[in-house]
């Protein structure tokens, strides 16, 4: 059956463009123009993956997100202006599940949908698979619980999205290999989606900065210069 995408943006043009190119992958889209309908609407009957904008009048999407969040689970992304990273620190920590700034890339939005529901897909409980739930990762002062999309350092949880969770559990698969920015991407970005390389750069930045908040003298993940990142298991 044909996952359900609700999309909340008070620009018209955006909900229309990518509406269209859901449809067009074979999913079903339900739009919304405005966040206080889209409230009603989705805690009635709810979506499998709403993307949301923040900046919206009346209700903005952190709002939006704090209000679903009382009644619903509904897996969430969130559309950001590039240098809104207080606001995508607030929706990840209420809850959200990624997020993508703008100007952004449909492809790269629908492979991070497909992500998100994929993974909501194998954490949903079910007598009917058959299939082994992955195994957690422990790595030193590191936790990683894969099917819960879970991670711990020194017993404080660490919010990832899912873009950042793939690239630690791919580096943390194997401490001390030196994975170069390719094999990351690879890890990060499938369904042959583009991103230049440097958004890696970027990824490891969070990263270092969220578990730097947990602890300040965090240095498990290391740059070889001209080579890669590699995670260092203490």
């Amino acid at each position: 059956m044909s996952a359900t995408i609700a999309l909340v943006d008070d620009d018209r043009n955006i909900l229309t463009s990518v509406s269209i190119a859901l449809q067009a992958e074979g999913f079903i889209t339900r739009l919304y123009s405005d966040s206080e309908a889209a409230l009603k609407a989705l805690t009635d009957s709810p979506a499998d993956l709403a993307v949301f904008d923040i900046k919206m009048p009346k209700l903005d999407g952190i709002e939006l997100l704090r209000r679903l969040r009382e009644k619903s689970a509904m897996p969430v992304i969130f559309l950001t202006s590039k240098n809104d990273e207080l606001d995508e620190a607030l929706g990840l920590a209420m809850g959200a599940d990624d997020y993508i700034s703008k100007p952004f890339s449909q492809r790269l939005l629908i492979a991070r949908i497909r992500a998100i529901l994929r993974r909501a897909e194998f954490a949903r409980p079910s007598t009917e698979s058959s299939e082994p739930a992955a195994e957690p990762i422990v790595r030193g002062r590191l936790e990683m619980d894969p099917a819960r999309h879970r991670v711990k350092w020194k017993g404080n949880d660490v919010t990832l999205t899912v873009t950042e969770f793939l690239i630690l559990e791919t580096l943390a698969a194997r401490p001390g290999v030196v994975k170069n920015r390719n094999q990351l991407m690879d890890a990060a970005y499938q369904d042959d989606v583009y991103v230049d390389d440097r958004t890696i750069d970027s990824h490891i930045k969070r990263l270092r900065r969220k578990f730097r908040e947990a602890d300040s003298d965090f240095n498990a993940i290391d740059t070889l210069y001209g080579a890669g990142y590699r995670f260092s298991e203490e």
